[in-house]
């Protein structure tokens, strides 16, 4: 295929089209220009040729598509739409080359609202004769033998002419002489070559050279010509010259064959003999270097071989002229035309072009819609190519990603990418989606692009509180600008879309005010501050509303609620309200002959303060008054007693101090002064005079000392009750000697404690000490008698026990083990019970740890005073406590 529809293709398939949407049409209008025209000319108007063709449908603004390459070429004025020559003006030659037609095409697109139209334009530019022809060297040298016959041709170099069809080179002139002519020969690129033909033959002797003025003309009108200087140099020796079979050679090669095929095997042939009949084989000099490094001819063979890679796309014909020459003095030599076709193959996968319609540069794979985008919104101008011809270049398209998009046939092998489905840009900013091209050849091939589509942001989101109600604590008496707390809004949007600016609303907040008098809020952050201390006496409560806006258009924005509430802080004192006082004091009269509990005042007070700051206590300052009582609740100011003798005549002062319930508390005083007066008020009011504080704590200890002591003591007894019953249990089952026996090895053990156990038991076993329980009858006389038998026996069989019950006297010997013993005594405890309940009191363990002296078996004091053997016994109640000291030594456990 000739460059110029080499480029007129490309033209149709590069990315030319604007928008398919829903009603958009595709229009074709055809325009041509003749080349070197002055830039400003104007081609056309596109208003005037499609308000022809469309009739009353609207027509908008007139753009030129940004994948237009050569867009410096053709302008478009945006208004009407008039096509004009641009600044570099058209080149034909450069454009098309040897082109006999030649195409630019472009796609220009109308807005009009909502629709859009789409123009496809092809302008054809048309030659004219600006170039004349031309050969390549000025001196053409030419050798010839002598004995050339008539009608050898000699090939001479081929004149140019940039331009084409008429405006070419038509004929070529020789000047006059006698002996050679000159003959056009068609090329297969439709130029023309010239050959000097032989007419008569030569006789070096009579003239051996020739010089002759060539000239090539076009048909242009005013035609133009070139000339060059022909030397023609006689030759002598040679008769014969090589000879081909045939003057002209065609061959079909695939462009992928490979490397070294054979393509022909020339066989010329020369009836000399010895040198002048030898051949040898090369190019022309016509050849031009690339055909060079792409064949290779062998020199004595006469093999034609591929040398190179040949690509059907860049070039499909190649012409070579092949010179048989002999070995001779002056050698002869043929020549032979090979013309090489080259055959498609499908070598070359699609192409695959993105062009958006603004945003990014074309070529990127990036484009851009908006998120307000309606369904079936252009997005992006997909256009595919392939080089390869036939099947091997037709090409389908697929899209593959995300069904928001959709692949729609615009024409040829053009597509637009649309929406097809609303876009969130906040869910999905972004999509990767895949194009794929594949052609129609066997096999096919493929080609997959990568495209993404930003979704560009609009101001769709409001800003958004992280809460409705903002709920704040502050305490009173803050500085001026003291921070209380930050509101934070998001936006999701993009830029200044969610860029959130805050504001106090002025609105009157609870307790009177504007909220801007109060609070302020740092518009960027959204830090709230105080712009003043706050009292909570007076404004316990703020409520202020605050509004967050996007910087968006139109501007978007949310309120939330801020509910401060001003802690109480204790920055009040309490004030006496009643009675009145004068400079901080009051003077109260006070009956001589007033009664015991005679009220003589009720102080009351207030304080500014709420909840425990507020509670308030009255008292004394001084401590308890021996004639007056304050209730600390009530705040009442009694009479202890009556007056008696000289007090009656004397005034008392007092100071009455008022505390509330705060950290650290506050209060006020007053100075009172009781004035004892004659005369009694007809109405007398009495109130009971409660105790104070500091009365009521001996009591209190007293009683929990009792309590105490008595909640030990049942502790005890209940223990010392549970082991007597367990170890008479294990006493009726083990042991089997007399009940004698029995009472004088547990006494010899208990009084031997120290000595034969601490041989015999192992470092970590400890000695037992004896607990005597003794539970005596209302007979006095029993108790002495129990005692007794208590020293003599510590344990009795149950026959024993049985028989003393009957005596109305029961005594068990019960075994503890103390967790804390000490060294060279051991104790036993004896708990008599008698039938008087009415007391109750405990002595001292004995164990040294109590007071000195507080008890007969104390290890200091008067208790070391005593013999050993003396018993010490306290009776408290029913229960009769028996304390003896026994010479044995407890080993702590």
């Amino acid at each position: 295929m000739s460059p110029g529809l080499t480029l007129s293709r490309a033209g149709l398939s590069s990315l030319l089209l604007c928008l398919l949407v829903a009603g958009c049409l595709a229009e074709m209008v055809r325009y041509h220009t003749y080349e070197e025209d002055a830039p400003g000319t104007v081609i056309g108007v596109l208003w005037d040729d499609l308000q022809s063709r469309s009739g009353d449908r609207p027509l908008g603004s007139f753009r030129l598509m940004e994948q237009f390459s050569n867009s410096s070429l053709v302008q478009v004025r945006e208004g009407d739409g008039q096509l004009s020559i641009g600044e570099e003006g058209i080149d034909r030659e450069r454009l098309c080359g040897q082109s006999l037609q030649c195409v630019l095409a472009f796609d220009v697109v109308s807005f009009w609202q909502e629709q859009y139209r789409l123009v496809h334009v092809e302008l054809e530019v048309r030659d004219i004769n600006d170039n004349a022809p031309r050969f390549p060297q000025a001196h053409i040298p030419l050798e010839v033998s002598e004995s050339a016959a008539p009608g050898t041709r000699l090939p001479l170099e081929i004149a140019l002419d940039p331009d084409v069809g008429s405006n070419s080179i038509q004929s070529f002139q020789l000047s006059r002489n006698s002996h050679f002519g000159i003959e056009a020969q068609p090329r297969a690129d439709g130029g023309k070559s010239a050959e000097l033909v032989l007419l008569h033959e030569l006789d070096r002797e009579t003239q051996a050279a020739y010089t002759l003025e060539l000239v090539a003309q076009d048909g242009g009108s005013p035609a133009r010509a070139g000339t060059a200087t022909v030397s023609v140099r006689v030759l002598d020796a040679n008769d014969n010259s090589p000879a081909f079979p045939q003057g002209s050679l065609t061959v079909e090669l695939g462009e992928d064959a490979p490397r070294g095929s054979l393509l022909l095997d020339l066989d010329a042939a020369d009836p000399d003999e010895g040198p002048n009949g030898e051949i040898v084989y090369g190019f022309g000099s016509q050849v031009p270097a690339e055909a060079r490094q792409l064949f290779r001819l062998d020199p004595l063979s006469g093999r034609l071989t591929l040398e190179g890679p040949v690509d059907y796309e860049r070039q499909r014909t190649y012409e070579l002229d092949v010179q048989a020459q002999d070995r001779g003095a002056s050698p002869l030599a043929a020549t032979c035309k090979v013309i090489v076709r080259l055959a498609d193959v499908n070598d070359n996968a699609p192409g695959i072009s993105i062009s958006p319609l603004s945003g990014a540069p074309a070529g990127a794979g990036v484009a851009y819609v908006s998120e307000a985008a309606a369904r079936d919104s252009f997005v992006a101008l997909v256009s595919t190519s392939d080089r390869d011809s036939g099947p091997n270049g037709q090409v389908r398209c697929a899209l593959y990603g995300h069904e928001h998009f959709a692949l729609q046939r615009a024409y040829a092998d053009s597509y637009v990418l649309v929406t097809a489905a609303p876009l969130d840009r906040e869910r999905i900013p972004e999509y990767n989606l895949t194009l794929v091209a594949e052609d129609l050849g066997s096999p096919p091939r493929k080609t997959i692009r990568q495209c993404t589509v930003r979704v560009s942001d609009e101001n769709d989101n409001a800003p958004l509180f992280s809460k409705p109600v903002y709920e704040v604590a502050v305490l009173e008496n803050n500085p001026p600008g003291a921070y209380l707390a930050t509101v934070a809004a998001r936006d999701p949007d993009l830029g200044r879309n969610g860029k959130v600016l805050y504001r106090l609303l002025e609105t009157q907040v609870l307790g009177g005010g504007p909220g801007s008098a109060l609070l302020s809020v740092d518009p960027r952050s959204g830090s709230v501050r105080a712009r003043q201390p706050l009292d909570c006496e007076e404004l316990p409560l703020v409520e202020a509303e605050i509004e967050a806006c996007d910087g968006g258009a139109p501007q978007l924005c949310q309120r939330a609620r801020l509910r401060l509430r001003v802690v109480d802080q204790n920055d009040n004192a309490p004030v006496i309200t009643s009675p009145p006082l004068a400079n901080g004091s009051v003077e109260l009269p006070l009956p001589a002959s007033a009664p015991a509990g005679y009220l003589i005042a009720r102080f009351a007070a207030s304080d500014a303060d709420q909840g425990a700051n507020s509670e308030l206590s009255y008292s004394l300052l001084g401590g308890a008054h021996p004639l007056v009582a304050l209730n600390r609740d009530t705040g009442e100011l009694a009479l202890r007693r009556r007056l008696h003798g000289g007090a009656a005549g004397a005034a008392f002062p007092l100071v009455v101090a008022v505390h509330d319930g705060g950290r650290p508390s506050l209060s006020c005083t007053a100075a009172v002064r009781l004035v004892p007066t004659d005369t009694l008020p007809s109405s007398v009011e009495i109130v009971v005079v409660q105790p104070s504080a500091e009365e009521l704590q001996p009591s209190l200890d007293l009683s929990l000392v009792l309590i105490a002591v008595l909640a030990g003591g049942c502790g005890l007894l209940l223990i010392a009750i549970i082991a007597v019953a367990s170890t008479c249990r294990r006493s009726k089952s083990h042991f089997q000697p007399g009940p004698e026996e029995q009472g004088r090895g547990k006494e010899a053990r208990l009084l031997k404690g120290s000595g034969s156990q601490a041989g015999s038991s192992s470092p970590g076993q400890a000695d037992s000490c004896q607990l005597s329980v003794t539970t005596e009858s209302d007979n006095p006389s029993d108790t002495s008698e129990a005692e007794e038998s208590s020293r003599e026996s510590l344990c009795h069989s149950a026959q024993e026990r049985k028989a003393r019950s009957r005596d109305s006297q029961n005594q068990v010997l019960v075994p503890f083990h103390p967790r804390c013993l000490w060294q060279e005594r051991e104790s036993a405890l004896s708990l008599s019970s008698h039938s008087t309940p009415d007391q109750f009191s405990a002595k001292d363990s004995g164990k040294g740890d109590s007071e000195f002296n507080d008890s007969d078996s104390d290890v200091s004091g008067e208790g070391l005073k005593k013999p050993p053997s003396q018993s010490a016994e306290k009776q408290v109640g029913k229960y009769k406590f028996n304390l003896k000291l026994f010479r044995a030594t407890c080993i702590k456990r």
